[in-house]
C-alpha cells in the first residue's frame, strides 16, 4: 500500500503543477491540491511511519523506469500519464482497503471518482 500512496501522491502532484504552471487553471489546480491532502488524510489514520519502516527500496523488483515514461512530448502527455498512474494507484488502494475497512475503501473511491473528474475537465480544456 505504500508504493501506491507514494505512486498516487506523485501523480496528483504532478497534475496539479500541469494544471497550475502549464494551464493556469485555478479550479483543476485546487481540485488536484485537495484530493492530493484528502489523500494525505488516510495515509496518516493509517499510522503510515509503520508502512515506512518496512520499505525495501533496494530489493523492489519494480524500480526501473520503462521506456514509454522518456518518450513524453508534451505538457499534456505528462499530465495524462500521471492521470493514469494516480487513478491505477487508487483503484489499487481500494481494493486492499476492502481487507481493513470498508469506509476507508468507500473514501478511495470517492476520491478516484474526483479524479475522473477533474481529469475530464482537464482533457476538455486541453
Amino acid at each position: 500500500m505504500d508504493a501506491n500512496f507514494n505512486r498516487a501522491k506523485e501523480g496528483l502532484r504532478v497534475c496539479e503543477d500541469v494544471c497550475r504552471f502549464v494551464l493556469d487553471a485555478k479550479n483543476p489546480t485546487r481540485g488536484y491540491k485537495s484530493v492530493r491532502h484528502q489523500l494525505t488524510e488516510i495515509i496518516e489514520s493509517l499510522k503510515i511511519l509503520e508502512v515506512i519502516r518496512s520499505r525495501n527500496i533496494g530489493g523492489d523488483v519494480g524500480r526501473g523506469s520503462t521506456r514509454v515514461e522518456f518518450k513524453r512530448k508534451s505538457a499534456m502527455d505528462i499530465f495524462y500519464a500521471n492521470s493514469q498512474r494516480v487513478k491505477e494507484s487508487m483503484r489499487v488502494l481500494e481494493e486492499f482497503s476492502k481487507l481493513r475497512s470498508k469506509k476507508l475503501a468507500e473514501n478511495l473511491k470517492k476520491l478516484r471518482y474526483e479524479v475522473y473528474a477533474l481529469e475530464k475537465n482537464v482533457i476538455e480544456r486541453g
